[in-house]
Order: C-alpha cells, then structure tokens, then sequence
C-alpha cells in the first residue's frame, strides 16, 4: 500500500522574485467567458495547504487567477530557449502559460503552481494563448497514470472549461477549452540556461546556477569528481542523476513522452508538459507517440540518448563557468546512473528484489525477450508476472527462487491489468464530447490510483537530498 501523502499548511513563498529580472516578463491571465471546474486534484491540494479553499474560491484563483494571498503579486511568464527537435529555437517561452505561484510542501519542498492555457503572453508568437478541454483531459490522464507507475512527474492540479470554442488543424472543431494548473518541481529548463548563453548573460547564468542549487538541493559530486565545488559543476551532476532516473522511469513504465526538447527538460528531473504521449500498447523500441516525429527521434527505445543530449546541452550551456573537462565527466555518469536506475526501477514495478547488477540485469534482457516476443506491452508483462508468478523458459531461468517484495494485494489477482493506451483516452473523451458524461473518467481515475496503492511507495527520485519537515 502506497503511503497516504503528508498535509501541510499554506506556505507561500516566492522564490521566484530573487532572478525574475532576467527570466521572467509580468503578463495577466486571460478574461474567459465562463468558468466551470472540471477536476481538482483533492489528493495534492492537502499537500500544499489549499483544501480549505471552498469551489468558488478554488475558480476565482486558478480560473480567473486572483494572486494566493503573499503569493506573486502578478502572473510570470517565464522565458528561455530550446532545441525542438534537435532544431535551435530563440523564439520560444511561456506562450501559453505562466508562473503563478510558488509555496511549500510540508517537507519544505519549493513547488510551483503553473498554468497552461491561461492567454497569451510576449512569447505567444501567433498562437492564442489556449488549451483544448480534450488537451487538458490527456494531461490529467498521463500524470495520473505515471504517478501511480511511480514516474517523478508533475500533478495535475485544476482543469477548469472557459466555454470559448478553439479551432486546431490536428482534431475535430471547434472544440472546447480549457484552463490547466499543474503542481511542479520547478519550471526552470536547460532551455532557460542556452538562452541565457546565448544573450551571453553570464552573470545571470551564475545566478540561474546558485537558485537551482539553493532551491532545489541535491548530493555533491563524488569525492574524485573534477572540479567538484564549481557550482556549475554540481548542478550538472546532479542534473545527470536526476535526468538519468527519469528517462529510466519512462522505460519501465512504457511511456512515450513524445517532444522531449530541451525546453521541456527541468533541472529536477521532473517530467512534465505532455502532449502527443503514448503508452506502449506492446514492447517496440522504434514506436513514436508524436505524428510530426518523422525520424523517430523521440522514439520510445531512443529516450535515453535524447534526454542524455540534452544533459549535454545543459553542460554546453555552463561553459563559461565552469572547465570543460569537469562538465565532460559530470556528463559521462549518465550512462551507467541510468542502468543502475533502470535496474532499480524494473525490480520495483514487477515486485521482486534486488540481487546484484549482473543478476538485475539478465532478468531486465529476459523480460524484454519475452515481450518482444510474445507482442505484448509492459503492462501485460508486469501485471502477469508480479513477484515472478508464472514465468516460463529463460524468463523463469533469470528470476531463479527470487524473492518477492513484501506487501500483496489482492489487485494482482484481477484478469487484466490497467492501462493507459489511446483507444481508452478516446473513449473517455468521446463521453465527455458526445454526452458531457465526466463518469468514466472518475471511474478510471480510481482504477489508476488503486493500481499506484497495490505498487506501493515508489522508488525515492535520485538526485535529491533527502526532504525535511519545516
């Protein structure tokens, strides 16, 4: 059983005024027609003190955004840069989301509240500011599944329709809209970093370095590390950490994240803005959630490289602070932290121990073999094999007398397992769009949680110091 999350009072605090002077332009939120609430996220609200908050209040501060008291005064779009596609980007930033607020946790975590859809800002180039109802649904849907998979991942926080009628070239319109808040570990990107290289803004790179540090804390290097009190040099191993765990993540829960750009990269290793994602409906290295991903860059088998190059941009982006040599070998543990999470990770979903890396790691390529070859997806595989039960040939032969974690449920029983695949992300739209009927989401929204329960506690993110009560 998961452990239920931790209450906390409201705690204000707006860290972010300390380098908004470089990073950040003040913009107002739009003027909707309507404001109707769709989903609060009663799970989270607790955390950071605002389950008091009653229905109305709720929509007069995430809907039509009247400042949390000692809050930021006024919203934050934030501004960067990024590599979209490998392609270098200086015309990109909030565009259609902003700062608005910032608080504790009860652990004295620094969270932000972020929107999306909320109007447009100075980086909004020709866009309209806004979010589809069905996008807004597709987010809520992706956090909730990879929380419960135990992805360190960004929380889906209030949907509320604004009853204007938005027009796309990828989906049936007009469509309804939406106004989305997320609760997040930060909104600073690699790509806030490369703008500021580029501008050649070194002091305030130096300063962007030392907020990421005092905000957002983690290990030292190791002791043999070059140049391991460089500032600039600690960020970037603990970006590899952080990094390195989260594209692990997205390989054992089967996630195809879809765009992962540098500008949408934070320095927490948080995952976070989702829009062509996919699960994988059986084990393909080569599938692709994004249409317009002609190369399959973003593959679901090449995630790890494109979350490795861009930790290398985010290195490439210190240069000025720091000798190269000292980023080099910051970016060279990538590599072997992630097999490390991977194996971590892997033995964690499908409920065994740990033995050893070799051990680990035999079963992880027989696991592989047996989806591969059987067409099935990690789901099917997990949800079959729980605590090693059935395994047949070289799969059995790898798990050996392996013990199972502690902690059964009787969930393992149940025929089929939950997922997440397109055609259930359709259908649960299909009931909002033809019917207005919000049921089946609810009903999966609880199957999803009550799959996160029967996992239990997830692997602890790597790359952060461990939090402590205020």
């Amino acid at each position: 059983m998961r452990q239920a999350l931790a209450a906390a009072p409201y705690r204000p605090d707006p860290q972010i005024d300390g380098v908004a002077d470089f990073l950040a332009d003040p913009v107002e939120a739009a003027k909707f027609p309507t404001a109707t609430l769709r989903f609060r996220n009663h799970r989270h609200e607790s955390t950071v003190g605002l389950d008091s908050l009653s229905d109305d209040q709720w929509i007069a501060h995430f809907g039509h955004f009247e400042p949390l008291p000692d809050n930021l005064p006024q919203p934050l779009a934030l501004r960067y840069h990024g590599h979209q596609f490998r392609t270098y980007n200086p015309e990109i930033g909030d565009g259609r989301g902003f700062l608005f607020a910032q608080l504790r946790d009860g652990a004295g975590r620094l969270l932000d509240l972020g929107t999306k859809g909320s109007g447009q800002t100075p980086w909004s180039r020709s866009g309209d500011g806004r979010l589809t109802l069905k996008g807004a649904l597709r987010e809520i849907l992706a956090t909730e599944m990879l929380e419960a998979l135990g992805v360190n991942t960004s929380k889906t926080f209030s949907v509320i329709e604004t009853g204007e009628s938005l027009w796309r070239g990828d989906e049936p319109s007009p469509t309804r809209s939406a106004v989305m808040v997320r609760l997040s570990h930060s909104h600073i990107r690699i790509g806030s970093f490369q703008r500021l290289l580029v501008l050649e803004e070194h002091a305030h790179l130096a300063r962007l370095v030392d907020y990421c540090l005092a905000q957002f804390p983690g290990p030292l290097p190791p002791e043999d590390a070059p140049g391991r009190d460089n500032p600039a040099v600690i960020l970037v191993h603990q970006a590899a950490e952080r990094l390195a765990d989260l594209a692990a993540s997205y390989m054992v829960a089967g996630f195809v994240h879809g765009v992962l750009n540098t500008d949408n990269i934070n320095l927490t290793g948080e995952s976070f803005d989702y829009g062509p994602w996919r699960f994988l409906p059986k084990w393909e290295p080569q599938f692709t959630a994004a249409y317009f991903d002609h190369q399959g860059l973003y593959a679901f088998g090449r995630q790890p490289e494109a979350i490795r190059w861009n930790l290398a941009q985010l290195a490439i982006a210190l240069r000025p602070l720091a000798d190269s040599d000292a980023l080099l070998a910051a970016l060279n543990r990538f590599g072997p932290l992630y097999e490390t999470a991977m194996l971590r990770r892997f033995c964690w979903r499908l409920g065994v121990e740990s033995i050893d890396p070799a051990s680990d790691g035999a079963l992880v390529g027989a696991a592989e073999v047996t989806m591969r070859e059987g067409e099935i997806g990690p789901d099917l595989f997990f949800h079959r094999h729980r605590g090693g039960r059935d395994a047949e040939g070289p799969l059995a032969q790898a798990l050996g007398n392996r013990p199972a974690l502690p902690g059964a449920s009787d969930y393992w029983d149940r025929p089929d397992p939950e997922s997440m695949l397109i055609e259930e992300v359709e259908a649960i739209w299909d009931a909002i769009a033809q019917n207005d009927d919000w049921q089946p989401l609810a009903d999966k929204l609880a199957r999803v949680r009550a799959l996160g329960d029967a996992l239990g506690d997830a692997p602890s993110p790597q790359g952060h110091l461990p939090s402590q009560p205020a």
